[in-house]
């Protein structure tokens, strides 16, 4: 029985993996991040030719290319703008409808909390010129 349990427990011991499976991992990693590293490092020779190439066709229309650059930045910042707000305006409505219709949506509770400490706020605003006044007369 005990030599059972002790084979149960090498078997499954994470870190008990036989010797031909821990080099079969390494090799595995060795390639895969020898690849990469070749894959990034001609990459970076492509980039660097292609920018060489391509400064002097930067300089040369430069005039038109920047104008543009901003424009289509602009351009595509305020469709982003656009689409963020009609997200947050839908999620907003659909929040309401659901707070009106059913009762309790997330975050019902603390908006109920906060109206009623302003309602409260506001009643004491009220009240404080009057209780001024009254002891300012007396």
């Amino acid at each position: 029985m005990a030599e059972h349990l002790q084979l149960q427990q090498q078997y499954h011991h994470p870190y008990s993996q036989p010797r031909s499976h821990q080099m079969v991992k390494a090799a595995t990693a060795a390639t895969a991040g020898g690849s990469l590293l070749i894959l990034s490092g001609l990459i970076l020779a492509g980039t660097v030719i292609a920018l060489t190439i391509a400064t002097p066709l930067f300089v040369i229309f430069s005039p038109v290319l920047v104008p543009a650059l901003i424009a289509a930045a602009l351009l595509v910042t305020g469709f982003m703008a656009s689409g963020g707000f009609g997200v947050a305006a839908i999620t907003v409505l659909s929040w309401i409808y659901r707070y009106v219709t059913v009762g309790h949506p997330p975050g019902a509770d603390q908006l109920d909390q906060a109206r009623m400490r302003l309602a409260r706020k506001a009643r004491e605003m009220n009240e404080r010129p009057e209780q001024l006044t009254s002891a300012a007369a007396s």
